[in-house]
C-alpha cells in the first residue's frame, strides 16, 4: 500500500532527487580542487588518491549501519540525518588547517553519505507500488550524475575564481539548506519502520547470496566511476594542457549522461528479467570505451565520457531496482540489502581509487586508465553467484539468490 497520496509522492520524490543532486555535488566538487589542495598542503597524486579514497571508506563503512538504523527507526530520519552530516563535513572541509584534518573531515562527510543513500532509495521506492518503481528509482539514482556534473563543472569554474576553500564550502552550505527544507516538507509517514523487521533478530538481508554477488561484482565499476569523476579534470589540465573550463566540461560528460541512463536502466529492470546479462553487457561496453581514453583528444574524450556514464547509469538503476524482487526479503530490509552491497562496492572501490592514484604517481595516467578498465571486468566474475530473476507472471518472484549456506528464510 502506498502510504501517501500521488501528489505527496511526487513532491517527496522531487525533494529526495534534489538532495541526491546536492549529495553528489559534494562528492565530486573536490576533484577540480585537487591540484590546488596539493599545492596548499604539499601532496601529489598519491595523496589525492588517498583523499578520494577516504571519503569512500566513510561511505562504505556506514552503508550497513544505515540499513540497520532504517530498519529500526525508519528511512526518513536516517537519510536526513546522514545528508545533514554530509553537509557539515563538506562545508567544514574548507576550514582544514592541514592535510590530515582535511582527510578527517572528508571521512566525516563520507560517513554522512553512507547514512543517506540506501535509506533514501528505499524511501523513494516505498512511495510507489510494484511495477511503478523503476522510473522514480532510476531517476533518483541518475540524479547523482547531475549533481556530480554540476560539482565538476561548478568547481572547475569556482576554484580559479574564489579559491578551493570557498569553492568546496559552497556545496556544503547549499546542501544544508536543502536538508532543512526536506525535513520540513517530507511526509512524516513515509519510510516508516517495518514492525516485522524491527523485531527480527538476524536480518534476512545478510543471508542472501545475491546481495553479496552484486556487491563484489561492481567493486571495479564503483572505483572507476569515482576515479574518472575526480581525476579527469586534473588529467586534462596537467597532462593534456586543457584550460580549467574545458577540462571541467569534458569531466562533466563522464557523469551527466547517466541522468538518462538511470531511467532507461530502471525501465529495463522492470520490463525484463535478464538482469545478469544486462549487468555484464553494459559494464563491458563501459570498460571498453575507457580503454581508449589515453589516446583520445577533446572530442573523443567527450564521446567516451557519454558512453561510459550512460552505461553505468543503466547498471546502477538495475542494481537498485533488483532488491524489490527478492520476495523473501522484508520490505523494511531493502535499505539494508542495498546498503550491504553498496558497502562492499564502496570499500573495494576506495581501494581501486587509491591504487589508481598510486599507479599515476609511479607510472602514468595511461596505465592507470587501463588498470581501471581491467578492474571493471575482473570483478564482474562475482555475477556467477547471482541467479536469474524469476520470470514475470505466474507465481510471485522469489528472492534473487538463495540464502548463504546454513541460512534460512523468514
Amino acid at each position: 500500500m502506498i502510504p501517501v497520496s500521488a501528489r505527496e509522492a511526487n513532491r517527496a520524490t522531487a525533494l529526495l532527487v534534489a538532495l541526491r543532486v546536492g549529495y553528489a555535488y559534494n562528492w565530486f566538487a573536490l576533484g577540480p580542487a585537487l591540484p590546488a589542495i596539493g599545492i596548499a598542503f604539499g601532496v601529489g597524486p598519491a595523496g589525492w588518491g588517498l583523499l578520494v579514497a577516504v571519503f569512500l571508506v566513510g561511505a562504505g563503512l556506514f552503508q550497513v549501519p544505515a540499513g540497520l538504523l532504517a530498519r529500526r527507526y525508519g528511512a526518513r530520519i536516517v537519510s536526513l540525518a546522514g545528508v545533514g552530516l554530509l553537509a557539515i563535513g563538506a562545508a567544514t572541509s574548507a576550514l582544514a588547517p592541514n592535510f590530515p584534518t582535511l582527510l578527517a573531515l572528508r571521512l566525516l562527510a563520507g560517513v554522512g553519505a553512507g547514512l543517506f543513500f540506501s535509506p533514501a532509495i528505499g524511501l523513494v521506492a516505498s512511495l510507489y507500488r510494484e511495477g511503478h518503481r523503476g522510473v522514480p528509482v532510476g531517476g533518483f539514482s541518475s540524479a547523482f550524475s547531475l549533481g556530480a556534473a554540476l560539482g565538476i563543472l561548478g568547481s572547475s569554474v569556482l576554484v580559479p575564481a574564489i579559491g578551493w576553500r570557498l569553492a568546496i564550502a559552497v556545496g556544503g552550505e547549499a546542501l544544508a539548506v536543502l536538508t532543512v527544507t526536506a525535513w520540513l516538507l517530507l511526509p512524516r509517514t513515509a519510510g516508516s519502520p517495518d514492525p516485522a523487521s524491527r523485531t527480527a533478530r538476524t536480518p534476512v538481508a545478510f543471508r542472501f547470496r545475491g546481495v553479496w554477488a552484486v556487491g563484489m561484482a561492481f567493486i571495479g565499476l564503483e572505483g572507476a566511476t569515482f576515479a574518472t569523476g575526480q581525476f579527469v579534470v586534473p588529467y586534462g589540465e596537467t597532462i593534456l594542457g586543457w584550460s580549467a573550463l574545458l577540462a571541467g566540461s569534458v569531466g562533466m560528460m563522464f557523469v551527466l549522461p547517466s541522468v538518462v541512463g538511470g531511467p532507461v536502466g530502471g525501465s529495463l529492470a522492470e520490463r525484463y528479467r535478464n538482469h545478469r546479462t544486462q549487468f555484464v553487457a553494459v559494464t563491458v561496453a563501459a570498460a571498453g570505451v575507457l580503454l581508449a581514453l589515453p589516446f583520445a583528444g577533446v572530442v573523443a574524450a567527450i564521446g567516451i565520457g557519454v558512453v561510459f556514464s550512460f552505461a553505468y547509469g543503466i547498471v546502477y538503476a538495475v542494481m537498485y531496482v533488483l532488491p524489490h524482487y527478492w520476495r523473501n526479503l522484508p520490505t523494511g530490509e531493502i535499505p539494508l540489502a542495498i546498503g550491504l552491497f553498496n558497502s562492499i562496492q564502496l570499500a573495494g572501490g576506495a581501494g581501486v581509487s587509491a591504487l589508481f592514484g598510486w599507479v599515476v604517481s609511479v607510472r602514468s595516467y595511461s596505465v592507470a586508465w587501463t588498470f581501471l578498465a581491467g578492474a571493471m571486468v575482473v570483478t564482474l566474475l562475482a555475477l556467477v553467484a547471482l541467479p536469474p530473476t524469476p520470470a514475470a507472471g505466474g507465481d510471485p518472484p522469489r528472492a534473487a539468490g538463495p540464502a548463504l549456506p546454513g541460512a534460512h528464510g523468514p
